[in-house]
């Protein structure tokens, strides 16, 4: 991650940008470093990819959310993007990037000459995609500490397992198809600004896979799919939040007629606590005194991720105020430490009180120990303000 340039950086727009500004710079940086235009350069080959890439990221909403929160860090691994679902760091080819974003370039874009050999539109079929599932998740606060286990039930498309996902009856139930002579793409010669360009494209007859089926599989029915209910596990880490996306590579849908599996989409629902209430990294707790504990001090349990801990309420102590437990937090989902636990302390005060409980509390009233006095300590505002700040 640490050689990966800013996304914003790589198509020159700013963060708050529209997206059809990133539409356009996407397409000025693609025509720029198309390989049509720089053949045989590898550097233009990569500043493509890379274009692509960010392209990707920054053109889609949730994937924009996570990467302007986590940067790259929310691209790799469980969150998918870039190099996950959908992304081009992973072993995506060129075709990926000409069929994805071909519509852009009004059908100019979907392939590129002979002279690039990074296994491009004449260097195989096409692979097809199945595609991408999403589950919600519900977690307890506990498992946000701590991360879980999941095993989650989905239906799903999977591979047929009469015809292992080819559609057809039998090896002989298929015939080359007669618009790309087997070869899954159609080339055609346009003009465009660059001059006289020789266009590869997905053949539309076979879709890419070079022969079509003239004995369909009677279990599929041609499809090489049928539904069906799978169990996957999957780890959740510590730290996720509300709305948070991880990414299961090639647990979503199985490709019609072989090919790539999508992803499953797993987003993050937080349970709420009783007790508790989070803010980032850190927990709040609410803390209501008797009066006479505040006055005298006394030790108070209070609840914490995995049970409840003791502390000392020091003698004196004055409503509003915020004890700090450090480390008592969530974990950062970037292995950044952990947060922590703010007691804020609140005074309970009876509406009712017996007559007994009147008569002392009049003699305590008269005491010059009770009576407001000036202090050097903020009053609560201040500590809010602070706190806040």
């Amino acid at each position: 991650m640490a050689d990966k340039r800013d996304y914003y950086e790589v198509l020159g727009v700013s963060k708050n940008a529209t997206a059809d500004e990133i539409k356009k710079a996407y397409r000025k940086a693609a025509i720029k470093y198309h390989p049509d235009k720089n053949p045989g350069d590898k550097d233009a080959e990569e500043k493509f990819k890379e274009a692509a890439e960010a392209y990707d990221v920054l053109s889609n909403p949730d994937k924009k959310a996570r990467y302007d929160q986590f940067g790259h860090a929310g691209m790799e691994g469980g969150f998918g993007g870039a190099g996950g679902a959908g992304g081009f760091g992973g072993g995506f080819t060129m075709d990926d990037i000409f069929e994805r974003f071909g519509d852009l370039f009004g059908g100019h874009f979907g392939g590129f000459g002979g002279g690039f050999s990074g296994g491009g539109a004449h260097g195989g079929r096409r692979v097809n995609r199945g595609s991408d599932l999403r589950v919600k998740v519900k977690l307890s606060l506990k498992d946000i500490a701590n991360g879980v286990d999941k095993k989650l039930k989905i239906n799903k498309l999977v591979t047929c397992n009469v015809c292992h996902g080819t559609g057809a009856k039998d090896s002989n139930s298929y015939t080359t198809c007669a618009t790309c002579n087997g070869s899954g793409y159609v080339t055609q010669v346009v003009n465009t600004f660059f001059g006289r360009t020789q266009t590869t494209q997905v053949c539309p007859t076979c879709g890419g896979e070079g022969k079509t089926i003239t004995n369909k599989c009677p279990h599929c029915s041609g499809e090489g799919v049928v539904k069906a209910e799978e169990v996957v596990d999957i780890r959740i880490p510590a730290g996720v939040g509300e709305g948070m996306q991880l990414s299961v590579s090639g647990k979503g849908n199985a490709a019609r007629h072989g090919g790539i599996n999508g992803d499953l989409l797993v987003v993050i629902e937080e349970e709420p606590h009783p007790e508790l209430v989070r803010d980032g990294s850190d927990l709040i707790y609410n803390l209501k005194l008797k009066v006479t504990d505040a006055i005298l001090g006394e030790s108070v349990e209070i609840p914490v991720v995995d049970g409840k801990v003791k502390i000392k309420v020091e003698p004196g102590t004055q409503p509003g105020r915020v004890l700090r437990l450090r480390g008592k937090g969530l974990p950062d989902i970037n292995g950044y430490g952990k947060g922590d636990l703010l007691v804020c302390v609140d005074i309970y005060v009876p509406k009712n009180i017996s007559k007994e409980e009147k008569a002392m509390l009049e003699t305590l009233s008269k005491s010059d120990n009770f009576k407001p006095k000036e202090s050097r300590e903020p009053n609560i505002f201040e500590r809010m303000r602070n706190f806040f700040r």
